[in-house]
């Protein structure tokens, strides 16, 4: 056992008797599959708006707060606001421009909202955000992104948490920029709100079906009602399932990017009194389709790198299959079931001030079975799976002065647990003792091949903060407003165990913490930070309401443990927290009577301490890094038009320049490389038009899409495995009854059948580049019924 230990730190081929084979062949071949094992392992699993606007209260209101001309409510300040009174960059979209343009999932937010990118790299439903820039490339089921997810005013931090959510939604509004201070942490790049719809005391519903390509069926709906005149409820639910797009070509095995999938969402509104107000959310949602396919491209060698030929084998090539197909020997399904209960009171304590308290609890299992090659071997496999659970309490007092002065103040806590384990299998179809049998003494003759790698942990964070915002008008026109938060965060990590096993189960090593005689001996750590957040601005009302802002945040995402350690104890490490300190100035601006909205911003951010995967090419231990400064500028504009009565036009830019500054991630300089997940120019479109319109029923076409500059997908900034600029472009034939009762809709998307990449790794120490594929062109038609 020492012996294996101290060859894994050396870097030397290890063999209990005689290597299979030998000299440097063998160990050049080795060293690259085990340096390009942890850069792939350090992917984790391997990877319009409308006018929205509204006049509402500036406390939060015991019920949603709807204006004239389409105007609806926004709580991206959590206070209910007129969305062209919020001095911040934000998208908002409702509930019905959600469902007519098909955004089921959160990574079809990207075709709306400019500078917003979306990754599905561990399934559909689970995205990794980027937002102007500012993401993460460690994909581990422990990790939290710097761009927040609330689903009614809770945080669901870890992908665990994360349920299908997109659907009865009241809106979704999506905040640029740090929000470190009535958010907190985790929101470097910004937050994305979901919220549901509320029960009413009228009693109400729709049901809505559909089918489509794919053998598509789905189904979704909601009905209320009043139990009392003071209690109403709400039951909403969605259903969808679909074949696979992904075709597999191997007999006997399932067609990969499957749907599966349904949610139920119960909501209970309670007005004992006219000041007080209960709303208890319950909900469900359960993934469990064949998980996504991987695109291998192979290199020169083939999948395998021609390590299937040391050992009489042959490597991979695709060859007589499509792009869009495969032959993957593990289509296995993902599982991922969450459920949640959240409390919302609100409490109008007097005539001016609001007291709201936000109890919720969440519960995830995940578990993602993934063929990373996509082919018929086993070069490279993995399973990731995990349990989460958070508590979480957020208690807040708003104002409501007649003087100038207003103010949020709160205390937040929060809970998180983590259990999760990983495994990883190279070549596990190679039996190196060519004796027939592909078991533990395989891996023992020749490290990596026919070897499995684990780690279990078990991880517990908290978070404490206390907050406050003010604002006050300096002058009728003029408010200065400002912010501060300070949070306090603990993490500890325990249980850490992770081993080298065979083929067949059997354990060989501990590799951390290394013990050679105990297999089952574990590591621990962890950390204690305290940090400051806020934020400073002015803004200005003209004389005709058109608003111009300038300010400054200040946003940080939490120190982080690595999860990708795998071969040596000094693996195991906390990466410091990342800040930006953002300045931004901008305009919101209404013509003509409302009938055009031109919204803008533009901004300059400072990054630091940027969290990131790094192998060091000496030893090969990969630890959680910090990448010191970096920088991102940009703007975005949007537009929204009516330039006749049938007629609705929306537009969206996003420009955006990134560039690490100082920063080195296993052995390579990255300064002047730009960020992943960060094209130049995003810009997104639609338009409707009501084609008839009369008493007895509306047909409206629409259509909308979006385009995205080159990007990269990586920090080492690899042409080869970059997505070159693309266009989507969706379509839509809707007609509804004249008395709104009934309607029929038609829909594709992805018209023109765009082929284009979410995510890419390079994985060519093992023999091919990791792709994976956004969707093809599905269409349908859905019915719907309102009652």
């Amino acid at each position: 056992m020492k012996k294996f230990l101290d060859a894994l730190q050396s870097e030397r081929h290890f063999s209990r008797d005689k290597p299979i084979v030998e000299g440097s062949q063998m160990r050049s071949f080795r060293a690259v599959l085990i340096g390009t094992a942890c850069v792939f392992s350090s992917a984790g699993t391997a990877w319009a708006q409308e006018t929205l606007t509204v006049s509402g209260t500036a406390a939060p209101a015991p019920t949603d707060v709807a204006g004239a001309d389409g105007d609806i409510v926004v709580t991206a300040q959590r206070r209910n606001e007129r969305l062209q009174d919020v001095p911040v960059s934000i998208t908002a979209l409702s509930g019905d421009q959600l469902a007519d343009k098909r955004i089921a999932s959160p990574t079809d937010l990207v075709s709306s909202v400019p500078n917003l990118q979306a990754a599905s790299t561990v399934g559909e439903g689970i995205p990794v955000f980027s937002l102007r820039g500012i993401s993460m490339s460690d994909y581990s089921i422990n990790q939290q992104g710097p761009v927040a997810t609330y689903i009614d005013d809770v945080y669901k931090g870890t992908f665990p948490l994360l349920p299908v959510a997109l659907y009865d939604l009241e809106r979704v509004e999506v905040l640029r920029g740090p929000q470190g201070t009535l958010y907190g942490k985790n929101t470097t790049g910004g937050a994305i709100n979901i919220i549901s719809r509320r029960p009413g005391f009228s009693t109400e519903g729709y049901l809505a079906v559909g089918i489509g390509n794919y053998q598509r069926y789905e189904a979704n709906g909601a009905l209320q009602a009043a139990l009392s005149d003071k209690v109403a409820a709400r039951v909403a639910f969605t259903f969808a399932r679909a074949d696979g797009w992904f075709k597999n070509r191997l007999p006997g095995q399932a067609d990969a990017n499957a749907t599966r999938q349904y949610a139920v969402r119960v909501s209970l509104l309670a007005q004992p009194t006219d000041r007080l107000q209960f709303l208890l959310r319950l909900s469900t949602s359960l993934q469990n389709p064949t998980n996504y396919g991987i695109f291998a491209r192979p290199a020169a060698d083939g999948i395998g790198a021609g390590a299937y030929e040391l050992f009489g084998g042959s490597s991979y090539f695709r060859t007589g299959i499509g792009r869009r197909e495969l032959e993957s020997e593990y289509a296995e399904r993902r599982r991922h079931r969450t459920y949640g209960a959240s409390l919302t009171t609100n409490w109008k304590a007097t005539d001016d001030l609001t007291v709201t308290s936000v109890t919720s609890y969440d519960y995830g299992k995940l578990f993602i079975p993934e063929d990373a090659d996509g082919s018929p071997l086993k070069a490279v496999e993995d399973d990731l799976g995990g349990r989460a659970r958070q508590f979480s309490q957020d208690l807040r007092i708003a104002s409501d002065f007649d003087n100038g002065l207003d103010f949020i103040a709160g205390a937040y806590y929060s809970r998180e647990t983590i259990s999760a384990q990983t495994t990883y299998s190279y070549f596990t179809d190679i039996d190196v003792t060519r004796n027939g049998v592909i078991d533990a003494e395989d891996c023992t003759q020749d490290f990596l091949t026919s070897c499995m790698y684990s780690n279990r942990y078990h991880q517990r964070k908290s978070s404490a903060a206390v907050y406050a915002d003010v604002n006050y008008a300096l002058f009728p026109r003029l408010i200065a407003r400002a912010g501060l938060r300070y949070t306090r965060d603990t993490g500890r990590i325990s249980g850490y165990n992770a081993r080298v096993l065979g083929a067949d189960g059997t354990p060989i090593a501990n590799t951390i913490p290394g013990d050679p005689v105990d297999f089952d001996a574990t590591a621990s750590d962890g950390f204690r930070k305290g940090t400051v957040t806020g934020r400073a601005g002015v803004d200005y009302k003209l004389p005709g309401g058109n608003l111009l802002y300038a300010s400054y945040s200040r946003g940080y995402r939490a120190s982080a443990f690595n999860a990708q350690a795998y071969f040596l104890p000094t693996e195991l490490n906390v990466a410091k927290p990342e800040t930006v300190n953002a300045f931004e100035v901008g305009f919101k601006s209404q013509f003509f009577g409302r009938a055009v909205t031109f919204n803008g911003s533009a901004f300059y951010y400072a990054y630091k301490n940027q969290q990131a995967l790094s192998i060091d090419p000496d030893t090969v231990a990969q630890t959680l890094v910090n990448i010191p400064t970096s920088r991102m500028a940009g703007a975005e504009f949007e537009l929204s038009a009516r330039p006749a009565p049938h007629i609705r036009l929306n537009a969206g830019l996003g420009l955006l320049s990134t560039k690490i500054r100082t920063g080195t991630i296993s052995g390579v300089v990255l300064a002047g490389n730009r960020l992943p997940n960060a094209p130049s120019v995003s810009l997104t479109a639609g338009a409707e038009w009501d084609v008839i319109d009369t008493d007895g029923g509306k047909l409206t076409l629409g259509v909308d899409g979006n385009h995205n500059s080159k990007q990269y997908f990586e920090l080492m900034n690899e042409d080869r495995i970059a997505q070159k600029g693309y266009v989507v472009v969706n379509g839509r034939v809707a007609y509804r009854s004249g008395d709104g009762q009934y309607g029929i809709a038609a829909w594709a998307k992805n018209l023109f059948n765009r082929y284009y990449f979410r995510s890419s790794i390079d994985v060519t120490g093992f023999g091919f580049d990791f792709f994976q594929v956004g969707e093809p062109r599905t269409y349908g038609i859905t019915a719907d019924m309102k009652f």
